[in-house]
């Protein structure tokens, strides 16, 4: 048995404006405020002596590679990404950076989303990636049109209520 595994499916290159920007703003973040500081205090626990013991030291070195590796992938994905500019020709029909409310037909309950790239999902304000089941089911959908998807907890039916941009 070898430990070779497929490689995970690329995420959708295509972001909003205010995404782009809060990406290129951690980047910024990352590599003039925070790095340096890091480095000085990995400066200051190396002088204290022996490093193999130095718990400081130790943790700061992680703390610098993770920094690293975050900025690295920024650096390297900020120029793949194409930002979604205006509004599409048909603001009836779902597309890219629209705010949707749903209702499940079974339940009644209703959902507010919107749709976003998969570098700027965020769960608590509702901002469900292009790349998710949700949003490859309901696009191209118009207000009272009625879908089928399949979710963790099984398959459920969704109205399209409003469609905003």
């Amino acid at each position: 048995m070898s430990r070779w595994r497929p490689p995970s499916p690329s995420s959708t290159a295509i972001i909003t404006r205010e995404g782009f920007e809060r990406l290129k703003a951690e980047l910024d973040h990352l590599w003039h405020s925070l790095r340096p500081e890091v480095v000085r205090a990995i400066t200051a626990a190396a002088a204290e002596g022996d490093r193999s013991e130095n718990a400081e030291y130790i943790y700061r070195k992680k703390q610098l590679a993770e920094i690293d590796r975050r900025a690295r992938y920024l650096s390297k994905r900020i120029p793949a990404l194409k930002v979604a500019e205006g509004e599409p020709g048909d603001r009836g029909k779902v597309f890219f950076g629209a705010r949707i409310a749903l209702e499940n037909v079974e339940t009644g309950e209703c959902l507010h989303y919107r749709i976003v790239g998969p570098d700027e999902t965020d769960a608590r304000q509702g901002w469900i990636s292009i790349d998710s089941p949700m949003a490859k089911a309901v696009l191209k959908k118009r207000v009272d049109d009625e879908f089928g998807v399949e979710l963790p907890s099984g398959p459920a039916q969704f109205a399209v209520i409003s469609v905003d941009y």
